[in-house]
């Protein structure tokens, strides 16, 4: 994506995320905050500490590498006059404001395409820019209770719970980045840019799995299954001697090397449990096959069952973050960064699950301070003077 120029006006995780992974794609993304009231994630934790005691946030970092930083207030008309004069050099802009903040400042999509008819404006919301909930203010909890899935989510005999990271900020960061890369793609061919309309809530009911359908053709209404699946069986949760595993072997071919790998090979041509059918029985599952899994199980490590599974069973060590960072795999894939901040050191952070041949992904580059490249963006992407510049500043406009 060298040489699109993506023009960042969000904040905390789904925008920033968004144009973060355009970013490391190789987009010229400037990050544009208000000088009064900045990204506020800037404050979430955890820190980076410098000598002198200034705190730079490890969580801000983390989704806005890779951008520059520039400073500007919209509410102000020398505002909303330099980002039309920006709008006319970018390619994409991305926003995360509830529907109709930007038009009420002035510069909402159709002011902004009329000065560049092949912007792609990516509009990222918790219900999306129609329909009678869009002016409603959301977060990602909001979109994980309206979107189904907190209601499937938990145990059965207790309340339901949230998924347990921020799901709807990311799924839909996810579906904006693949929106504004077939708008991209669009506008390349035509000269026409469009609205990318991306709603948090839209996004997690896409997340939902068979739940829809389950309704409209059978009218039932999926609850909390723990860690079981609907209907494949087994396909859940086990103790161990030191944790929990993951197993998947419910077909016919897994099953029985299954058998085989724990000593019990007779058990793959037992005419009660010999088929995928018969096992996905909940009867049947619960009297002969959870109890064998647990004796399977029950007095080995996590690492010496992936080690007697090896390649042939999907069977997996539940990790924590601490070791799925040390984790062969995720290092042999470069997911974990080393990235040196300027007076605060190392920070540590994911890196880019975009894997290119021809042009890798870079995302080692840093977040920037509030305003950091103010002055270099205004020369390079508008008509602007040094003296304006310094009078914007003055102003506090910048």
């Amino acid at each position: 994506m060298r040489g699109i120029v993506v023009l960042d006006i969000t904040r905390v995780v789904a925008g920033p995320f968004c144009s973060m992974l355009l970013a490391d794609l190789g987009a010229t993304v400037i990050k544009i905050e208000n000088p009064k009231d900045p990204d506020y994630a800037r404050d979430f934790p955890p820190k980076l500490e410098a000598g002198s005691g200034e705190e730079f946030s490890g969580f801000f970092a983390q989704f806005n590498r890779n951008k520059f930083g520039l400073t500007l207030d919209l509410s102000t008309e020398d505002g909303k006059d330099v980002l039309r004069r920006l709008v006319r050099r970018a390619d994409v802009l991305v926003e995360n404001f509830r529907p109709g903040t930007m038009d009420k400042l002035g510069v909402g999509y159709e002011v902004l395409r009329a000065e560049n008819s092949r912007l792609v404006y990516t509009a990222i919301s918790g219900y999306g820019q129609t329909g009678p909930y869009r002016r409603r203010p959301a977060y990602d909890n909001s979109a994980q209770a309206t979107g189904g899935l907190w209601s499937m989510n938990g145990f059965p005999d207790r309340p339901p719970a949230r998924v347990g990271t921020i799901i709807g900020d990311f799924s839909a960061t996810f579906y904006a980045v693949i929106g504004t890369l077939a708008a991209l793609r669009h506008a390349e061919k035509t000269g026409q840019g469009q609205l990318v309309d991306v709603s948090q809530q839209d996004s997690v009911l896409s997340l939902t799995e068979n739940a829809v359908v389950s309704y409209t053709v059978d009218g039932k209404v999926p609850g909390p299954l723990g860690n079981e699946h609907p209907f494949v069986k087994p396909y859940e949760l086990y103790p161990c001697k030191d944790g929990f595993v993951f197993f998947g072997g419910y077909t016919d071919k897994f099953w029985r090397l299954s058998c085989h790998l724990f000593g019990e090979p007779e058990l793959a041509d037992d005419p009660e449990i010999d088929t995928m059918a018969k096992r996905f029985e909940p009867e049947v599952y619960e009297r002969r096959v959870r109890p064998l899994l647990h004796k399977w199980f029950e007095d080995k490590t996590k690492t010496e069952l992936e080690e007697i599974v090896g390649d042939a069973v999907p069977l997996s060590a539940v990790k924590n973050i601490g070791e799925v960072v040390e984790d062969p795999q995720i290092t042999a894939r470069d997911m974990i960064v080393d990235v040196e901040y300027p007076e605060f050191g190392e920070l540590r952070m994911f890196g880019s699950p975009i894997k290119l041949g021809s042009t890798p992904t870079q995302p080692r580059g840093l977040a920037p301070r509030v305003g950091e490249h103010s002055d270099t963006v205004l020369r390079a992407l508008t008509d602007l003077d040094e003296q304006r510049i310094a009078g914007l500043r003055e102003k506090g406009v910048i």
